[in-house]
């Protein structure tokens, strides 16, 4: 198992790695819109989506991934209604065939943050 960890993303703030690699797996731990150079949260929904999918993102990218190895995430609202505005921005960095996924609204997310978002990867 290796574990994989970026300066373009947050680092974890409790004891989980940002995601561990096994054989051609990759598991990314749940992302909360901070921006990495700032350590602040935008306050739309929509840029928090965007900053968390980057998030995402830059973590693939320390192990040569790409949005395109994701075969599964798991989204967590802390407002349902937020949806269709976290999917608009979803769509726009994934294409198809798209990952499988899974959409839940929780009680409270770390940091107040509107929304978390959390992925495997496959190596080809």
């Amino acid at each position: 198992m290796k574990q994989i960890s970026t300066t373009n993303a947050p680092a974890a703030i409790g004891p989980y790695s940002q995601a561990l690699r096994t054989g051609n797996m990759m598991f990314v731990s749940g992302q909360i819109p901070v921006d990495p150079a700032t350590g602040l949260m935008a306050d739309t929904i929509e840029a928090q989506a965007a900053q968390s999918l980057t998030n995402l993102k830059n973590i693939l990218a320390a192990e040569g991934l790409s949005m395109k190895n994701v075969i599964k995430t798991t989204v967590f609202l802390a407002d349902l209604n937020d949806f269709s505005k976290v999917n608009a921005v979803y769509e726009t960095f994934f294409e198809a065939p798209y990952p499988a996924r899974s959409c839940v609204q929780v009680a409270a997310i770390p940091k107040g943050a509107g929304v978390e978002i959390e992925c495997i990867a496959v190596v080809d």
